[in-house]
């Protein structure tokens, strides 16, 4: 006589004297009278089956296999179901007790995958699931077994059925995802133009009132700038006129008094040979037409500018006509005084100014014809033995293209360089 035990794992069964119906004890422990009492025990442990169907036909004739994986287990915890298990399987080993329920399990997915097609059975496999499990659990269930779980593992065909299904499904989803692609390129786009659309007018109109107040600046400081100009040109042109009359004056006393020394030097030497009295021109007349002809060319330039600078004074200070006729008046009188000395000089040395002009100008023209032979990197020359050679022939090629030049220019102006030399102070 003692107590007898067991694990949560499995129920004892205690039958015999004392028992109307024998005693059923999943976990725990109970006395037990030797001889009298007898104990047998079931396992309550979870039994993981691999359910396999093999060349099934599906609701539209199509041969697949399915694999499953099912987990069952004796309920303990439910008296009857207890009971309905220890009539079914008490005294038999735990292979045999999931032999039974493996059979039972794969004769409800056959019939189950003959009543799905493999389509259903394929996309769907939950739905595939739950009907085996709910079929399965039913038939278990009076059998004391509770089906825990129920997991389709795996759909396969050898005639090629369900690869096929899943290429067309593959292009199917390939085509849609172009298709959702090119739908959020398209509305990317437009969203995008849409922004873009609203950042350019944004930007317009910001640039607009940049522009808007750039501009009132710019007409603000155009007029504050025409007033400071106008008064710095009135100012600047009422001393650049003082100074040229002063300068002006200036030069007109230095020439004065070259011209009276000149004629004093001239009187002296009156009785001189024909050569003295050439040199004595050269050095007295020539150098006093020279300063003519400059200073000519001085009042000319004074006279553009002073009406350069009275056309800008006018322009600037058109609303002002006290301005306008001061710088017409200056303008005149540049230009009178301008035409006085130029008709006096060219009435006086015409002819000599040309030909002092002319002889200024000769070291340039040789230096232009000579400009070529000097950049010449080699030069062969073939003599007949006649005549200069070597650098006397370049030489004397040169001077023959200057001593032409009193022609041409007598052809050009009609004076006569030569008689002009002649002429006596």
């Amino acid at each position: 006589m003692g107590f007898e035990t067991c694990g949560p794992n499995e129920a004892m069964v205690v039958s015999g004297c004392g028992y109307g119906r024998p005693l059923m004890i999943p976990g725990g422990r109970v006395w037990k009278w030797p001889m009298i009492q007898q104990i047998q025990r079931i396992s309550l442990n979870t039994m993981t089956l691999r359910i396999k169907s093999e060349n099934v036909n599906t609701q539209k004739g199509v041969p697949i296999s399915c694999v499953g994986v099912a987990q069952v287990k004796i309920q303990g915890q439910n008296q009857e179901m207890l009971a309905n298990a220890c009539m079914q399987f008490l005294g038999k080993r735990e292979t045999e007790i999931q032999n039974i329920a493996l059979e039972t399990l794969e004769g409800h997915q056959r019939a189950i995958m003959g009543n799905m097609t493999v389509e259903e059975i394929y996309q769907d496999r939950k739905k595939f699931a739950k009907q085996v499990f709910e079929v399965a659990s039913s038939d278990l269930i009076n059998m004391g077994i509770t089906v825990v779980s129920y997991t389709l593992k795996d759909v396969t065909d050898s005639e090629g059925y369900l690869s096929a299904l899943g290429k067309a499904r593959t292009a199917q989803i390939h085509r849609d995802a172009r298709i959702g692609e090119a739908e959020a390129k398209r509305d990317a786009g437009i969203k995008e133009a849409l922004a873009n659309q609203a950042k350019m007018k944004a930007k317009f109109e910001n640039d607009a009132k940049i522009a808007e107040s750039k501009r009132d600046f710019e007409l603000k400081k155009a007029a504050y700038d025409k007033e400071v100009s106008t008064k710095k040109a009135e100012s600047e042109l009422a001393y650049n006129l003082q100074e040229a009359i002063t300068k002006q004056s200036i030069k007109e006393a230095e020439m004065q008094i070259k011209v009276e020394e000149r004629n004093k030097q001239i009187q002296v030497q009156e009785q001189e040979i024909s050569r003295r009295d050439k040199e004595l021109t050269a050095q007295v007349k020539k150098p006093a037409e020279a300063e003519k002809f400059r200073m000519e060319r001085i009042a000319e330039a004074e006279r553009n500018r002073i009406i350069l600078e009275a056309d800008a004074t006018a322009q600037s200070i058109q609303m002002k006509g006290e301005a306008e006729a001061f710088a017409v008046e200056a303008k005149a009188k540049a230009e009178a005084e301008q035409m006085a000395k130029k008709a006096d000089a060219w009435k006086d040395y015409q002819e000599a100014a040309m030909v002092d002009m002319v002889l200024s100008t000769l070291p340039k023209i040789a230096a232009e014809i000579a400009a070529p032979l000097s950049a010449t990197k080699k030069i062969t020359m073939v003599s007949s033995g006649k005549g200069d050679i070597g650098a006397a022939k370049l030489t004397s090629e040169v001077l023959d293209v200057v001593a032409r030049l009193p022609a041409v220019v007598e052809k050009l102006t009609g004076v006569n360089m030569t008689k002009a030399l002649n002429i006596k102070v």
